[in-house]
């Protein structure tokens, strides 16, 4: 993905060589320049969120597929509160910001598909896959990302989900991609969650599976129920006018 997307910042082109070294500098988000549209009216009494990740959230042979899957695990929780929403998820195996997943797309080639114009919430969950990404291309790619999910959900509100840790001991690359996307989000007033302050699954290592990477059916709960709380609050607090 291009450095800086010129319909959303209204930047100049640069020359190539400038452009190169621009990506490997610290980088600072600056909300699109063109006016955010107003909300689009809903299509459905349903509240519609919008969930982009990787593996965590796709799921893995070693469990949360189908029914499973943490979205569907929140969906019905939060069905079940009252609240009524559809969660539509366009993750891939392996993809981050800049990490490329298992079928070579990444956070942002998921957001034509995934996201829509009525959207409350889109939630955006990872990723350690980018952990061995270059400083100012992370801070680009996260930046891009959150913009146009920005403009192709107007109304909607952003929930960051930073990356999830290794234990007994985190590596300081993936505390620096967590740093760096965190800085992203906080740019453009998008709500962090962080799982590794909060640390997930830290003692919990029966909720991982036999790879030592990837949730069971009762990890993918267990995300839920740390999850859960977090979208219900955005979905029904009431919005700033």
């Amino acid at each position: 993905m291009a450095a800086c997307i010129g319909v959303l910042s209204g930047c100049a082109t640069a020359h190539p060589e400038a452009d190169v070294a621009a990506r490997y500098q610290p980088y600072t988000c600056i909300p699109p320049s063109r006016p955010i549209l107003p909300s689009i009216e809903a299509s459905s009494s349903s509240q519609r969120v919008s969930v982009i990740g990787d593996s965590l959230t796709n799921g893995s042979p070693e469990g949360g597929t189908g029914t499973h899957r943490w979205t569907a695990v929140v969906e019905r929780e939060l069905r079940a509160r009252g609240v009524d929403v559809v969660i539509n998820f366009g993750a891939e195996g392996g993809s981050g910001y800049v990490s490329q997943g298992n079928r070579g797309g990444v956070f942002a080639d998921k957001i034509e598909s995934t996201v829509k114009p009525d959207d409350r919430l889109v939630v955006f969950f990872g990723s350690r896959n980018d952990s061995g990404a270059l400083e100012g291309e992370l801070a680009h790619a996260t930046c891009d990302a959150l913009r146009e999910a920005e403009v192709a959900a107007p109304g909607a509100q952003l929930l960051v989900i930073g990356p999830m840790g290794e234990f007994p001991e985190t590596p300081h690359s993936l505390v620096r991609a967590r740093d760096i996307i965190r800085d992203r989000a906080e740019d453009l007033n998008a709500r962090f969650l962080d799982p590794l302050t909060d640390n997930w699954f830290l003692d919990r290592q029966d909720l991982i599976g036999a790879d030592g990477v990837h949730p069971t059916d009762e990890g993918h709960a267990y995300m839920a129920q740390r999850i859960a709380p977090v979208i219900q609050e955005m979905l029904t607090a009431p919005r700033a006018s």
